[in-house]
């Protein structure tokens, strides 16, 4: 009997290296909203872009597998993390989920086909900003927001104004920062089966693996005073009880902006991931807030990004990147296995945090994340 394994689908697409959550809050402050005297407005539904179904990395020195069952059929609705199909190599059954909320477009091979690592096997209709917040969007037609999607994209001329890839507030910021980065693993096998929980108790409407790092994330926040700092233009550190947290969030036009849970320590479960969904979902229609933020959380895992370093900009002080999850090659014990893991990619402002002070922070936000459970009660009622 073939061993069962779930892995996420990655997307084999190259991408420009991470950029800071905080840069993305600046740049989607001066995001302008679409002007609502176009005479043929385009609804935000029909904004979709194909994404591709490719064979994931199912293991050191598998290269190949076969394919045993296309479990959605085109037409069909996808939402994420559902199994798209299932590939058979000498060691396991793989599912591929899918990483994208969209509809299914065609398969490109038939049951019983030998794929090679990164071949495409088929390809999803995306609707909209549906996967994880960090994720970019692709341009949806040469103006944002009004007429079709051109068949053949119009050349840039000479004369077209480019904006700077850093403002000059940003780059001013910058400029006092001194940055640090360091990365750890942790295993993902906590997070998955918390969220197949979740999906068999909730359906759609439960919560989604970005939410459980972010609450994580804010679990660790609270042992770690140095991480729920801000530090203003004049380099004065403010201490803070409770503490903002940020996530970067994909707009129209392919511009970052960041999604801010306020006081996010004294919030229950329940509500922590109630007001993580809206927050995300206004900063998508384009409401932008102050980000006062200490901590940001980045990622483009739906890409197959496994790391990068991340810039961090003030007042936070620190930025986390997670990384997409992947299966690699443990030591347990005498023997070796393989696991599930994401790499997280800290960035922290070393005016303000020391490297053993991120170093612990860093590793308790592991040990959140392969401990997780979805408490039972809210038990973390909202403090006085």
């Amino acid at each position: 009997v073939a061993i069962r394994k779930s892995i996420s689908m990655k997307q084999q697409r190259s991408v420009a290296a991470a950029v800071s959550a905080a840069e993305a809050d600046e740049r989607g402050r001066h995001a302008r909203p679409h002007s609502g005297q176009e005479p043929q407005p385009r609804p935000a539904i029909a904004a979709t872009n194909t994404q591709n179904i490719t064979v994931p990395i199912m293991g050191e020195g598998i290269r190949s597998a076969k394919v045993v069952a296309l479990l959605k059929k085109p037409g069909y609705r996808i939402e994420l993390d559902d199994a798209l199909c299932e590939v058979e190599t000498d060691k396991a059954v793989y599912p591929i989920e899918s990483s994208f909320a969209g509809t299914m477009g065609q398969w490109k091979v038939e049951v019983d086909a030998t794929v090679e690592i990164g071949q495409e096997l088929g390809t999803i209709l995306v609707e909209g900003a549906d996967h994880v917040e960090g994720t970019p969007r692709e341009p949806v037609a040469a103006v944002a927001g009004r007429g079709s999607i051109p068949e053949k994209p119009r050349p840039t001329t000479a004369a077209t104004r480019r904006e700077p890839a850093l403002s000059p507030t940003i780059t001013r910021k910058l400029s006092r920062v001194i940055p640090a980065n360091l990365q750890i693993d942790a295993r993902w096998d906590a997070i998955r089966k918390a969220r197949e929980a979740a999906k068999k108790k909730n359906g759609r409407n439960a919560p989604s693996p970005s939410v459980m790092i972010a609450w994580a994330v804010v679990r660790a926040m609270e042992k770690h005073a140095p991480f729920r700092r801000l530090i203003l233009e004049d380099e004065t550190i403010v201490e803070n009880e409770n503490f903002d947290l940020g996530i970067a969030v994909a707009i129209e036009g392919d511009r970052l902006a960041t999604a801010v849970v306020t006081e996010a320590n004294r919030k229950s479960w329940n509500e922590f991931a109630e007001v993580y969904r809206k927050t995300v979902d206004e900063t998508r229609s384009g409401r932008v807030d102050a980000m006062n933020a200490s901590v940001v959380i980045s990622s483009l895992g739906a890409f197959g990004v496994r790391a990068a370093a991340p810039i961090v900009v003030p007042p936070s002080v620190g930025t986390l990147f997670i990384g997409s999850a992947h299966r690699e090659m443990l030591r347990n014990g005498k023997q070796n296995e393989t696991a599930e893991v994401i790499t997280l990619s800290l960035t922290f402002d070393h005016r303000v945090v020391n490297g053993a002070g991120a170093a612990n922070f860093a590793h308790e936000i592991k040990e959140q994340i392969e401990e997780f459970m979805i408490p039972v009660e809210e038990t973390r009622a909202a403090k006085s």
